[in-house]
């Protein structure tokens, strides 16, 4: 059996259009935007709320006022979709979040490590959450905010992404894809959704565009001076090239839901945020080796699991280069604690036999 049959694909679009000039549940804005998005063949054309039946909480997004449930009976909204009816419940208490992730550029890539504590109020809801999603080959993001909202919108991102990339042969960008979803968060600005995205990627601009045209791009093999002679010649009959190979390399984009955006080469976000920003101011350079950074960014998310409660257990370490990402195994911060000892040991011992030396 076919899926659109099982999903019943093919009812709910007839209905929906045979349904315009009914009464309208949620409004003459809300139905023609939700057909709009049923029928639209646009690339970055995607359903997005109508902000006037956002309201104060997303728990009540999509849910009936008892002045509309009257009009139950003649909506035009296909029957397909799942309707609540139930009104909404006020959090019993405070939800209190906090976490530890960063991300720094350097001459190997890009590299994003975070903790795997989730935390609730004072209660560790999971010791062992995955805070670094990958959202394709050469992606990744690290989340901080609400983790069900998080994992929601990554695979939002990714689908985008991947629907993009059969459309047009080659991926999007890092900023691009940062562009999209703040287009896709901002609807839902001054809402309780709380979600805070360092995207990581590497941008290879140039070799998807030459693959995509059946262009050969791997010039190593040629001999430097005819390579050379290409590159030039092939720059000065098409200037946009040069633009594209700048887009090429490591980049790292920062999103948050009320829309925002800002394009750095060091990020840290959370609650243990100032203290892991300690460790990276002094430490990151972008002449770092990879064992280095993945060193700094250790004990970054170490210090700040040090003095911040809501950020603990053990440490996830993503590498981000132009082959895609790798993920180290995931450590103990224990260990951490355990190299620290050992480092204010052999310091210590330095510091007695200078003091020897010297009398």
């Amino acid at each position: 059996m076919a899926l659109q049959d099982l999903c019943n694909f093919q009812n709910i679009l007839l209905e929906g259009e045979t349904a315009e000039q009914s009464p309208v549940r949620f409004g003459k804005k809300a139905a023609s935007s939700y057909e709009r998005g049923l029928r639209s063949s646009s690339l970055l054309d995607f359903y997005i709320p109508v902000a006037e039946y956002l309201d104060e909480s997303p728990i009540q997004f999509g849910q009936i006022s008892p002045d509309q449930s009257s009009s139950s009976s003649d909506s035009s909204l296909p029957p397909g979709l799942p309707l609540a009816s139930s009104q909404p419940v006020p959090l019993p208490f405070p939800m209190a979040h906090g976490t530890t992730t960063l991300a720094f550029v350097f001459q190997g890539g890009v590299l994003a490590a975070a903790d795997t504590r989730s935390s609730c109020s004072g209660l560790v809801a999971c010791p062992a959450s995955q805070k670094i999603l990958p959202i394709h080959s050469h992606l990744v993001g690290t989340t901080s905010g609400t983790s069900a909202d998080c994992a929601l919108w990554k695979r939002i991102l990714s689908r985008e992404l991947r629907l993009y990339q059969l459309r047009n042969g080659h991926r999007l960008s890092t900023s691009g894809a940062a562009k999209l979803l703040s287009h896709m968060l901002h609807p839902f600005k001054g809402t309780e959704l709380c979600v805070a995205a360092t995207l990581c990627g590497w941008d290879d601009r140039s070799s998807s565009r030459g693959a995509a045209n059946g262009q050969e791009t791997d010039l190593e093999a040629m001999p430097s001076g005819k390579v050379s002679l290409i590159k030039s010649s092939f720059l000065k009959q098409q200037p946009c090239v040069r633009k594209e190979a700048s887009l090429s390399g490591p980049s790292l984009v920062y999103v948050c839901s009320d829309g925002s955006r800002l394009q750095g080469t060091l990020f840290s976000v959370g609650s243990g945020s100032p203290y892991a920003y300690s460790i990276l101011d002094q430490g990151v350079q972008w002449g770092l080796s990879v064992d280095e950074a993945t060193s700094i960014a250790r004990e970054a998310v170490y210090r700040a699991t040090y003095r911040d409660a809501y950020s603990g257990n053990c440490v996830d370490v993503y590498h981000v280069t132009s082959k895609g990402w790798t993920r180290r195994t995931r450590e103990d911060l224990k260990e951490e604690y355990y190299r620290e000892r050992e480092r204010q040991k052999e310091e210590a011992e330095k510091k007695k036999l200078i003091h020897v030396l010297k009398t």
